[in-house]
């Protein structure tokens, strides 16, 4: 019988934060009946099938003892396959139904992981490659919000030996990135390019630069379309710096459901109003896939500005939805559902008939 895996790990900043999340699901799955496969990916890009009782410490040291070694095989009949014991023993591929993904961050959701599964025609919930490689990239993703005529603040790719691209203070973000890892708020050019130049490891595949506001306040919803389009309640995190830290979301406990928020948060009804209508835009214009959350800026005159989407959240923001309230089971069936529901990812060759390749001439006139 098909099993449901659960995905978690990876090589990605936000690995830790990735097992609670995982485990979380893994545990909600099984507490609901489902048969469930846990899919370990350590910091150095091996899979192993663990144990989905697990707890988080055993992972501190990385792979788990009892862990079995996994490879993703990709092409047609392939999948996780798990390497055989024995003399004559066979490797088998894992017979899935479905791979809950809840890698944050890096290759898990930046469409990498999601390429691979579709390649293994392996179904899986979260957003999709287009979906994942927009998420992640916070100047792709402002320019098509800005494109759609959504408030978001002046976004501008980080050129150290370039001209400032508007007046500062400045908050640095990596480019490929989330949770608030490597961003830095500076007062002057100078300081940015500086910055910039000396060894930031998660700047390595560039970085952005936006005006910043002393004052905003941070705001998030939550956003999913299936069984239809439904946004949670608007949540205020609590802050105690100049923005809300990776620390802040993730050291108190379980994810982002244990950082201290206000949910629902008491705005006036314009504000509420604007957000609920951005939120409800994006999810169009990001193909939003399983739970996402977008993030807002409440600036100091009331504007609010769309800042960030995330598609695989801490926790899969179980903690946004309150009002009405939406079981962890129940959010996680529904992105199931969703994930196995319809035609899946598939690649079409139509067109490639040879015709081309038997009318053309040699390769070396082609050189010429």
């Amino acid at each position: 019988m098909p099993r449901t895996a659960v995905l978690f790990g990876g090589p990605s900043p936000e690995h830790d934060v990735s097992i609670l999340t995982g485990l979380t699901a893994a545990r909600a799955l099984a507490e609901a009946g489902r048969e469930v496969e846990a899919i370990y990916w350590s910091k150095a890009g091996r899979f192993s099938a663990v144990d989905a009782a697990l707890e988080a410490s055993a992972f501190a040291d990385g792979v788990p003892r009892g862990a079995r070694p996994l490879a993703l095989e990709l092409g047609e009949g392939g999948g996780f396959v798990a390497e055989g014991k024995g003399l004559g023993r066979k490797r088998a591929v894992l017979d899935l139904e479905v791979v809950v993904n809840c890698c944050h961050g890096g290759p898990g959701e930046d469409g990498t992981v999601q390429g691979a599964l579709d390649i293994a025609g392996i179904r899986y919930t979260g957003p999709s490659v287009a979906g994942a490689a927009l998420g992640m990239d916070k100047l792709a993703f402002a320019a098509v919000a800005q494109a759609a005529g959504l408030p978001h603040l002046p976004v501008a790719a980080l050129d150290p030996d370039g001209p400032a691209p508007f007046d500062g203070p400045y908050i640095v973000k990596p480019r490929f990135g989330g949770s608030s890892i490597g961003i830095e708020v500076l007062a002057d050019w100078a300081s940015v390019s500086a910055y910039a130049r000396s060894p930031q490891p998660h700047l390595r595949a560039g970085a952005v630069v936006e005006p910043y506001r002393a004052g905003a306040v941070d705001l998030e919803v939550a956003i999913r379309r299936h069984p239809a389009l439904a946004l949670s309640p608007i949540s205020k995190p609590a802050s105690k710096g100049a923005i809300f830290d990776y620390r802040e979301k993730y050291v108190p406990g379980e994810g982002m459901a244990a950082a201290p928020r206000e949910t629902p948060a008491d705005l006036p009804a314009p504000v509420t109003g604007a957000i609920r209508a951005a939120a409800e835009r994006v999810a169009v214009l990001a193909a939003v896939r399983g739970v996402a959350r977008l993030d807002f800026l409440l600036l100091d005159g009331g504007e609010v500005v769309v800042n960030e989407l995330n598609t695989i959240p801490g926790s899969l923001t179980k903690h946004l939805w309150v009002d009405p309230p939406v079981p962890f089971a129940t959010l996680l069936a529904d992105m199931i559902a969703e994930a196995t529901t319809g035609p899946g990812r598939a690649y079409s060759t139509q067109g490639a008939d040879g015709s081309i390749l038997r009318s053309a001439a040699s390769i070396a006139s082609k050189l010429g």
